[in-house]
C-alpha cells in the first residue's frame, strides 16, 4: 500500500544504535514516499528535533548516552507527536514502563514490515483527525465539561485546556461519542488499536489512567471514568461522584 500524496509531506524520525535497522527503515520509509532522518540515540534525535519537525518518531529502547524511555519523556514534555517504541523486550512490564513514558505503540523486535507500515500510516492519521467515519462528518464534541475539537484536536475540561497525546485523544474521543455506555475492554481496544490491541490489554489500562490524571482533580472529588468491574468502562463527562 502506498501513501497518499498528503502522507508524502510527512517527516518520520528513525532512532536506533543499529545501523542496519536504521538503514533499512530509511530505505523502506523513503519508498513509500516519506521523508525520512535517522539518529543514533536520544541525545541526537533531540538534536536534529531542534532544526526539523518530525510527524512520527520511531524509537528503540536501548541506546546509549539517552535511551527510548528518556527520549520519549523528553518529547511528549513538549510534543504530541505519535511515538511507536521498536524493541527486543517482550513481555508487559516494558510495553507498560514504554507508555507511561509517553509512547503511543510498541512493536516487537523482530518485526513484519508490512505490521510496522499499517501501524505508521495509523500513527499518521491520528495526527489528521481521520480516525473514524463520524470525526469526518464533525468537528466537535460536547460532553459536559469536556470541549473536543476534533479537528484541531484541542481538548478543554472544565475551561481548562488539557494536553494529550495522539492515543490519548483517540480514547477521549471514542469515550465521548459513547457517553453514558458501559464498553468492554475488547471493544475499546479493537476500536483503538485494531486487531492487535485484543493482545496488549496493558495498553488500555495506561491509557485510562493517563486520562485521570490529566482530566480529574487531584483531590478525587469527580471521576468521569468509572470502572464496571469485570467488563469494562463507562464515560460520565458531568461526573460528579468520587469513583468507587
Amino acid at each position: 500500500m502506498t501513501v497518499t500524496a498528503i502522507d508524502s509531506q510527512r517527516n518520520i524520525l528513525v532512532v536506533d544504535d543499529e545501523s542496519q535497522i536504521t538503514r533499512v527503515l530509511r530505505t523502506v520509509l523513503s519508498g513509500q514516499g516519506y521523508k525520512v532522518r535517522t539518529a543514533c540515540d536520544g541525545e541526537e534525535a533531540l538534536q536534529v528535533m531542534q532544526q526539523w519537525t518530525p510527524d512520527l518518531i520511531i524509537t528503540d529502547l536501548s541506546m546509549p548516552n539517552m535511551d527510548g524511555l528518556e527520549l520519549c519523556r523528553r518529547v511528549r514534555s513538549k510534543s504530541s507527536v505519535p511515538i511507536i517504541v521498536l524493541s527486543v523486550r517482550t513481555g508487559e512490564e516494558p510495553k507498560v514502563e514504554a507508555l507511561d513514558s509517553g509512547a503511543d505503540d510498541y512493536v516487537t523486535k523482530p518485526f513484519n514490515m508490512k505490521e510496522l507500515m499499517a501501524r505508521v500510516r495509523a500513527g499518521l492519521r491520528r495526527t489528521t483527525g481521520h480516525t473514524w467515519e463520524e470525526e469526518k462528518r464533525a468537528s466537535s464534541i460536547e460532553a459536559g465539561d469536556f470541549s473536543i475539537n476534533l479537528q484541531t484536536r484541542r481538548v478543554t475540561v472544565r475551561g481548562q485546556v488539557v494536553r494529550l497525546t495522539p492515543k490519548e485523544f483517540d480514547l477521549l474521543c471514542y469515550l465521548a461519542k459513547n457517553k453514558g455506555r458501559i464498553i468492554p475492554r475488547g471493544t475499546i481496544l479493537a476500536t483503538i488499536w485494531g486487531e492487535a490491541g485484543n493482545e496488549q490489554p496493558e495498553y488500555l489500562h495506561v491509557l485510562i489512567n493517563h486520562l485521570r490524571k490529566k482530566t480529574e482533580p487531584e483531590d478525587g472529588s469527580v471521576s468521569y471514568i468509572v470502572t464496571e468491574k469485570w467488563i469494562g468502562y463507562r464515560f460520565e463527562p458531568s461526573a460528579s461522584r468520587t469513583q468507587q
